[in-house]
């Protein structure tokens, strides 16, 4: 069997990933540092806008990777027409829908928000406004970025994107620390610097899409609604977009119950989220390297390598995982001090966090990077049904059951977390042994030009 990928192709694939995530998580960290230094109520008007924006985005990510999984199958085929085509019809679907989103926002901010949110206090309002105007105006951009991104992926190339999303993490971050802590912009100063590095990130993505030393380039954009490839598309993007958008509102839903249990348990659960990002992203990396590696196997109709690929992946996504879980598990003490956390606190955040560690190595990689071979091979109502069950039946049922009913508090939550882990892995692994996913295919080469 020749292999369609050899090991230094995959290190070039994954090696960057695993870096563009990991900028992606310390940013993160480094902007929630950031904004609490302009008070509490643009750190709660901050918080409330993202619940939105993160639905929003996920429409984005949906998209993505919708439009990554039909070129990486034609890439596969040697379909090079329809792989150029589908690129150029991502880009053009993907704007016109985030512009559509963006100026429902700008129209509707403060009735949005209202609606959402009901009569927050004022200063908390006017602050979420600001905030919500500027990343409206960031959503084409946005978009643009993760299609171009998700397109370079798919042709194996994910030094591209690791590199733009250091510019714009740079250009995020230094633009915070001057207009923040500088200019004293307030959130303003906040969200500024998020719309300009998003529209950096977007003109640099659409510049480098064009150059024809790549696989997939578009030498001119075509303004024409291929509405056959676009079905291709949103028949991958819109059942990913359901999923994700049911699992945010899941959290939403789990969150609120979390308050309910106090002060500590609610400071021991957002530090403890943040810091568990770190444990998984080598697995998050290998995800997206195999809509790329199973898509190209499973467009050429050679399943057996489908299946080597996935499983080869999947064994260096658990032999990684349990290398970086091993050195949380170890040095979480230490890691929290970083915080300023009450003794109870912090102590409770040791326990979620070693929980998580162990449960991580055991059951993180067959729910969530095991998911991704099957989307890439089109079997994404499967993925859809089975998390979205698995969400509402053992996240958010079992939470309140278990923090709630039985009182184990925030505790509680995150068993039933590692609950709905499990029962997403062994429906997600029962379908690729069995080869449910094989006949999922959603590509053809009859579209019109």
């Amino acid at each position: 069997m020749e292999l369609m990928f050899s090991g230094k192709e995959l290190k070039r694939l994954i090696i960057p990933l695993i870096i563009e995530q990991f900028l992606a998580v310390a940013v993160g960290m480094a902007d929630i540092v950031m904004v609490s230094a302009v008070g509490e109520s643009a750190v709660s008007g901050v918080s409330l806008v993202d619940t939105i924006n993160v639905l929003l985005i996920n429409i984005f990510a949906a998209l993505a990777t919708g439009g990554a999984v039909i070129t990486a199958q034609y890439l596969g085929k040697r379909d090079q027409d329809n792989a150029h085509r589908s690129a150029n019809q991502l880009i053009l679907s993907s704007g016109a829908i985030s512009l559509a989103l963006m100026f429902i926002a700008l129209i509707g901010n403060r009735a949005i928000l209202q609606a959402i949110f009901g009569q927050v206090d004022s200063s908390v309002m006017r602050n979420a406004r600001i905030y919500f105007f500027y990343t409206a105006l960031s959503f084409p951009f946005l978009s643009l970025y993760n299609s171009c991104a998700a397109l370079f992926r798919a042709m194996g190339n994910s030094r591209v994107s690791m590199f733009t999303s250091l510019i714009m993490n740079i250009i995020n971050i230094v633009g915070n620390a001057i207009l923040i802590y500088g200019v004293g912009l307030g959130v303003a100063g906040i969200s500024i610097p998020t719309l300009v590095s998003r529209i950096v990130a977007a003109v640099i993505m659409l510049i480098l899409i064009r150059k024809p030393i790549y696989v997939i380039h578009i030498d001119k954009f075509s303004f024409k609604f291929n509405f056959p490839m676009i079905r291709q598309i949103l028949r991958i993007g819109i059942p990913n977009g359901m999923e994700n958008s049911m699992f945010q509102i899941g959290k939403i839903l789990v969150m609120s119950l979390i308050a309910s249990f106090g002060t500590a348990a609610i400071a021991a659960n957002a530090v403890t989220m943040t810091v568990s990002g770190f444990a998984t992203i080598p697995g998050s990396a290998i995800g997206l390297a195999l809509v790329t590696i199973v898509g190209q196997c499973v467009g050429a109709g050679d399943y057996d390598q489908a299946v080597y690929y996935t499983k080869k992946m999947m064994k260096i996504t658990i032999a990684t995982l349990a290398f970086t879980n091993l050195f949380i598990f170890v040095f979480a003490p230490q890691i929290f001090t970083m915080y300023n956390l009450t003794p109870e606190t912090k102590e409770l955040a040791i326990k979620l966090l070693r929980y998580y560690n162990i449960m991580c190595v055991l059951f993180w990689p067959l729910s969530f990077t095991m998911a991704n071979p099957l989307r890439a091979a089109g079997d994404v109502k499967f993925t859809m049904v089975i998390a979205i069950v698995s969400m509402w039946v053992w996240r958010v049922g079992f939470s309140y059951i278990l923090g709630n009913t039985l009182g184990l508090g925030v505790f509680g939550v995150w068993v039933a977390m590692t609950m709905d882990w499990i029962f997403r892995g062994i429906a997600f692994t029962i379908r690729f042994v069995k080869g449910g996913w094989k006949d999922k295919q959603v590509i053809t080469s009859n579209i019109p030009a």
